[in-house]
C-alpha cells in the first residue's frame, strides 16, 4: 500500500501539455491582452461574465489558460501568464514571500462538499467534523475520487487526509487527473465520494443524480480564492491584468460575482470577498 507522501509525489507529476499557456477561451476584442490562468471561475462562467464586462470599457482582451492551481502557479512564476486565481491558501503565501507573485487579492470563496452515493457505504452523514469524515471513508476503503492534479482541491484533499491521521490509501481511490466537472462525472460513474466545490456542484448536479452531498459545514472546507499578479515589468500584459484584478475587486465586480449563477440555477455560485474574509487564516 502506499503512504499518502508516495501518492502525492506521483501525482504532482504532470504532462508537459499542462506547462503550456495555451488560451482555452478569449472574452473581449481589444488592443491590450492578458493571460489569466485559473479552473473552475473559468469553466464555470465567472471569468467570461467579469472578461466581457472589464473588457468592454478598457480596450483589452482576457485570454483564459484553464489550469488547476498548482498549474496555474507554475505558469505564473515561468511569467507564461500575467495573473493567476487559485486557491492554495500556503502556496500563496510562498509565492508573495519569494517575490515570483505579488499583489494577493482577496476575491471570493465557495465551499467543499463531500458528495457521494445516497447509500453512504461509510456513513459520513453522522460525521462529527471533516476530519472524521474522512477517516470513515478511509476504514470503509470506500471508493474516492481524488482529481490528483496539484490543484487547490487535491492540495486541500491532501492536508485533510494528512489532518487525519490516515496513514495510506489504496486501490479504493480513483485519480482522474482532471478538473472539477469531469472528476464529478467519474464519481458519478463509479458511485464513489469525491470533495467537489460547491460551485460546481450547483451548476452540475442535475447531471449526477447517483451522488448527493453527505458533509459540508466544517470551517476546513470553505474554499477561499485569491488572485496574483506577475511583478511589475515581468510580463507583457501585467498592467493590464492589475487593472482587471482592481475591477473584480470593486463593487460592480463583485456584484457580478454575487449575482452570478442566480438566473440559471437558482443561487449564486460564489461569495463574495467580504463574506470570504471570515475565513482568511483559518
Amino acid at each position: 500500500m502506499k503512504t499518502i507522501p508516495s501518492l502525492l509525489a506521483a501525482f504532482l507529476i504532470l504532462p508537459a501539455a499542462a506547462q503550456e499557456a495555451k488560451p482555452t477561451e478569449s472574452y473581449g476584442n481589444g488592443t491590450q491582452v492578458f493571460r489569466l490562468a485559473t479552473g473552475s471561475p473559468g469553466e464555470l462562467g465567472l471569468l467570461k461574465a467579469w472578461g466581457e464586462a472589464y473588457c468592454r470599457a478598457s480596450d483589452c482582451r482576457l485570454d483564459w489558460v484553464k489550469a488547476g492551481t498548482g498549474a496555474s502557479m507554475r505558469q505564473l512564476k515561468e511569467r507564461k501568464v500575467d495573473l493567476a486565481m487559485v486557491h492554495a491558501p500556503e502556496q500563496e503565501r510562498i509565492a508573495v514571500r519569494e517575490g515570483w507573485a505579488t499583489q494577493s487579492t482577496l476575491i471570493g470563496s465557495n465551499e467543499f462538499y463531500i458528495v457521494g452515493p445516497a447509500g453512504d457505504p461509510a456513513g459520513i452523514r453522522q460525521a462529527a467534523d471533516a476530519l472524521d469524515a474522512y477517516r470513515r471513508i478511509a476504514s470503509a476503503k470506500a471508493k474516492w475520487v481524488s482529481r490528483g492534479d496539484n490543484s487547490g482541491t487535491h492540495q486541500k484533499e491532501a492536508e485533510l487526509w494528512k489532518a487525519a491521521g490516515v496513514p495510506g490509501a489504496g486501490e479504493w481511490v480513483i485519480v482522474t487527473r482532471d478538473f472539477m466537472t469531469a472528476s464529478l462525472q467519474r464519481a458519478e460513474k463509479e458511485a464513489a465520494y469525491f470533495m467537489t466545490d460547491s460551485s460546481t456542484w450547483v451548476a452540475e448536479a442535475k447531471r449526477v443524480p447517483r451522488l448527493t452531498i453527505l458533509f459540508r459545514g466544517d470551517r476546513r472546507l470553505v474554499n477561499t480564492y485569491h488572485a496574483l499578479l506577475a511583478p511589475a515589468g515581468a510580463t507583457a500584459g501585467r498592467d493590464t491584468a492589475a487593472g482587471f484584478v482592481a475591477f473584480v475587486a470593486s463593487e460592480p465586480g463583485q456584484r457580478i460575482l454575487r449575482e452570478y449563477g442566480k438566473a440559471e440555477h437558482g443561487g449564486s455560485l460564489y461569495d463574495d470577498a467580504e463574506y470570504a474574509a471570515k475565513f482568511v487564516g483559518h
